[in-house]
């Protein structure tokens, strides 16, 4: 082999490795684009059937979810708009009202932050991620171009059925609100068939701006544990009230 062609041989096999650094450097670090569909008629109360006539069937936001090799922040994009609709008579009011919710993950450790608003305070929630029971489907599908897995499990807390589909082509550990533990990234969610639909829209992958991943810690720190409990407690109080009610999703 002459000196030319074997010049030609090492200038391409650095041009492959430098692309294939590249192309995985970008898998790496980027954002996802979801779209949220929530069925609200099956949220309301089902001792209140005469609510369906004060809000729609369906309500659609949009969130975001952005990621390097370790780290990740899901959060709703800052044009979506809180609605307030207003029923025929009674002088009931009904508010669909969008919470601050941001959720911060660290695979290195495990620890997942919430910082949450609720009822007009700040909440900062931190635990441990563990490990949820999944049960791995045959069925596949491609969402945004990605060939997906299915994944299911119960949740026994919420009682929900939850059924994801993920691509091992994409990093583990990441997925969209607090569905992160599958071999992969969960770019479907799907929640009592159709309660609450999660789907990806877009996936771009791009060096993070300053501020798109950072740690909450602005807000009352509380276990997941006391949230749960005082929610628990605002919706029973909202169920005896009767007269003004704030569903929250």
């Amino acid at each position: 082999m002459n000196n030319m062609k074997l010049t030609k041989l090492i200038i391409g096999i650095l041009v492959s490795l430098a692309a294939g650094h590249m192309v995985f450097g970008q898998s790496n670090e980027g954002v996802i684009d979801y779209e949220v569909r929530i069925d609200l008629h099956r949220t309301l109360p089902s001792d209140r059937p005469e609510l369906k006539s004060t809000v729609p069937n369906f309500r659609t936001t949009h969130q975001q979810l952005f990621f390097n090799s370790n780290e990740s922040m899901y959060k709703a994009v800052e044009s979506d708009d809180d609605g307030d609709f207003d029923s025929d008579g009674g002088g009931m009011r009904i508010k669909l009202q969008q919470p601050q919710v941001e959720i911060y993950f660290d695979r290195a450790t495990s620890k997942r932050i919430t910082q949450q608003e609720f009822n007009g305070k700040m909440y900062v929630i931190e635990d441990t991620l563990s490990m949820t029971p999944w049960k791995f489907g045959t069925e596949t599908k491609v969402i945004i171009g990605y060939d997906c897995k299915q994944a299911t499990y119960y949740n026994e807390e919420r009682k929900q059925n939850v059924v994801a589909w993920f691509t091992p082509k994409l990093r583990s550990s990441l997925g969209p609100d607090h569905f992160l533990t599958l071999p992969g990234t969960i770019l479907e969610v799907n929640i009592n068939e159709g309660e609450r639909i999660i789907t990806a829209q877009s996936l771009t992958s791009r060096r993070l701006k300053k501020g798109d991943i950072k740690r909450p810690t602005q807000g009352i720190k509380i276990t997941h544990e006391e949230f749960r409990r005082m929610v628990e407690q605002q919706m029973e109080r909202m169920r005896a009230n009767g007269g003004n009610m704030i569903i929250r999703n």
